[in-house]
This record gives C-alpha cells, sequence and structure tokens, in this order.
C-alpha cells in the first residue's frame, strides 16, 4: 500500500468564520484520503480529528509534504510563502480575507479546492522574489528576502527619511520621504500600488521602485530590467529609518545605511487553479467598473 498523501496547511484561525472554513476544508480533505499536517500553535481553538499532524514549526516543517494550502487573508497568504520558499513546494491559496490577490480561490470554493487537491488538478507558477542586503561602511549587516516588497521607511512619525536612490550603481535622485517601496510584479498590487505605483502584469518581469510621499520635484515610480540593481542610501544625517520585508520582517537602519535589492535566487511557486487573465484577476479584487464594454462583438 503506498503512503497517504500530505498537504501542509497554513491557516488564519483569529475568526469564528475562519475557524468553520478551515476545519470544513481538514474534514474534507481527510475524507478524500489525505493528510493533513499543520502548525501546533495554529491548532489551537481548530476542532480537528486526533490524526492530523501537528508540528512545532521550524526548518523542514514540510518534508514529505506535496502542497503547501494557505487558507486566510493577505497576511496569512505571505506566512504561507515563508514556508513555501523554504520547502520548495507549490502553494495554494484560498482567500477568506478582502483582497487576496495571491489567492486562487474564495471561502465559497472549498469543496472545489478539495477535489483539485486530491486530483492534483493545479499548474505551477514561479513568482519572482528580492533578494535584500543591508550594508553599513560596505559590512553587509542583513540579509533579507521578499515576495511583495521590501520598503525602506522613516522611524518616527515627526521627521522624513532623507535618502538617496540609486539603479545600476548610478544615483537617480535624493529627496525626503516617507519611505521607498522596492517590488516585484506581485506585489505591484500591494503596498507599492498604494504609493501611487502602476500595476504590473506578474508575467512581466522587472523591478519596481516607489517613493512614498517624497518631497521632491521628480519622484516618480521606476520600472527596470529584472536583472538591475536597487540601491536606496539613507543620509547620515538623516534619523534612522526602519527596513520592512512584505510587511513581516523589520531591521532598523542606522543612519548611513545602505539597503541594495535585486531579483531574488529563489522564486515563489503558486498553484493555480485558473488560467483566467490577470486581467479579469484585477477587475474582480478591486470591483473595477467595466460597465457599457463591448469587446470585440462591439467593434466597428
Amino acid at each position: 500500500m503506498s503512503e497517504a498523501r500530505t498537504v501542509f496547511l497554513v491557516a488564519h484561525t483569529g475568526r469564528e468564520a475562519a475557524l468553520r472554513s478551515v476545519e470544513g476544508l481538514v474534514h474534507g480533505l481527510l475524507k478524500a484520503g489525505l493528510r493533513i499536517r499543520l502548525f501546533a500553535s495554529e491548532a489551537v481553538g481548530l476542532d480537528l480529528p486526533d490524526g492530523v499532524e501537528r508540528v512545532p514549526g521550524g526548518h523542514g516543517a514540510a518534508d514529505g509534504c506535496e502542497l503547501i494550502l494557505v487558507a486566510g487573508g493577505d497576511g496569512t497568504l505571505l506566512r504561507g510563502a515563508e514556508l513555501a520558499r523554504e520547502s520548495g513546494l507549490p502553494m495554494l491559496g484560498i482567500n477568506l480575507g478582502r483582497v487576496g490577490f495571491l489567492a486562487e480561490a474564495e471561502r465559497d470554493d472549498l469543496a472545489v479546492v478539495v477535489d483539485r487537491v486530491v486530483d492534483a488538478d493545479y499548474e505551477i507558477e514561479d513568482r519572482m522574489t528580492l533578494d535584500v542586503l543591508v550594508r553599513t561602511n560596505g559590512d553587509v549587516i542583513h540579509e533579507d528576502w521578499a515576495l511583495n516588497e521590501a520598503s525602506i521607511e522613516k522611524a518616527s512619525r515627526e521627521r522624513m527619511l532623507e535618502v538617496v536612490t540609486e539603479v545600476d550603481g548610478r544615483p537617480v535622485s535624493n529627496f525626503g520621504c516617507d519611505g521607498v517601496v522596492c517590488a516585484t510584479p506581485t506585489g505591484s498590487t500591494a503596498y507599492a500600488f498604494s504609493g501611487g505605483g502602476p500595476v504590473v502584469w506578474p508575467e512581466v518581469e522587472a523591478l519596481l521602485m516607489v517613493p512614498i510621499s517624497a518631497h521632491a520635484l521628480f519622484a516618480r515610480p521606476l520600472v527596470t530590467s529584472p536583472d538591475s540593481v536597487l540601491a536606496v542610501e539613507v543620509q547620515p544625517k538623516t534619523p534612522h529609518g526602519v527596513l520592512w520585508c512584505d510587511g513581516r520582517r523589520s531591521v532598523e537602519l542606522p543612519a548611513g545605511a545602505r539597503v541594495e535589492v535585486r531579483r531574488g535566487r529563489t522564486p515563489v511557486r503558486l498553484a493555480r487553479l485558473h488560467r483566467a487573465p490577470f486581467t479579469d484577476r484585477l477587475v474582480a479584487k478591486f470591483a473595477l467598473p467595466v460597465t457599457g464594454w463591448r469587446g470585440r462583438a462591439g467593434a466597428c
């Protein structure tokens, strides 16, 4: 008899409705013959059978699994992305929050998700990531990564952050600002979008640099080659800043620090259920008005 297939579940369990959805998902997968593994901390409050494997976390938590199934909002999906990158497994997201650009299914699609997972009926798409270095006096003091964005931000409300931006070893501009977001196409609909950056289709390979509330005549969003190296230098006489990666991991940036952002060596693999164009996802997620569109049928 072959060993049962195992799915690793990352779940948001902070709301009652989310708890019930996660429990329904687990019971559906178990009934179909799959094994479930999840972090012990996330099992608290869930009504789960004894057969569900609970692990403490740490390196290798998803060893032996075939898929990471994430049920929650955008924050939960980014948490699942950390495990997906570390394990190399594809991640399938179910949106239990509001927007959920990384999700492939909604709360009402749980039965469909179970069937597709059981049949391994999904395609895998690699998404670009960012590798991030922080230097002071030429020495690397911190390394990190991001799926959506690395943001260099001011640490105190009352003072602007003075920075110099750079692309491919050449200076672009210096200005005071609330921050600078360096993003992937995946992250173009996240923090970079709220900062006035462009929406970039996921299949487009590029890096984005988006100033946030810059006090400057020229501080426009930039779209560069995926092979470019972006850098943001915190001016020596400015207050210290903070680096956030995907809004989840942070480190203080002392005055004079230099943040370098380049295409990541390790992508995050997404399991896709639908081949619908990104345009349709954009319209649905942002509830964009398209009344009056006639398409090819209405063309003259």
